[in-house]
């Protein structure tokens, strides 16, 4: 059987230490944690616009702050007018 859509990540919990909950001394579990990826929600429109204008303007991850700042100034607000 192949399912595709499974997208799932396990990990090994971390040794677990005592902490304090309102007064009350509480103990975790060691052991495996297995969850899925969360799904894509989808986009309204004024995320897509925000999407757009800034993708036509350059603005992507990593971007230099001298960059951005000038893209903000000078590409967004006529976007947006």
């Amino acid at each position: 059987m192949i399912i595709k859509s499974f997208r799932a990540v396990g990990y090994l919990k971390s040794r677990p230490r005592a902490h304090k909950l309102e007064g009350i001394t509480t103990k975790q579990h060691a052991g495996m944690v297995i969850a899925s990826m969360p799904k894509a929600y989808p986009i309204n429109s004024a995320q897509k616009r925000v999407r757009d204008a800034a993708r036509s303007c350059g603005i992507h991850k990593g971007i230099s702050r001298a960059a951005l700042v000038t893209a903000m100034r000078t590409c967004i607000p006529g976007k947006f007018g």
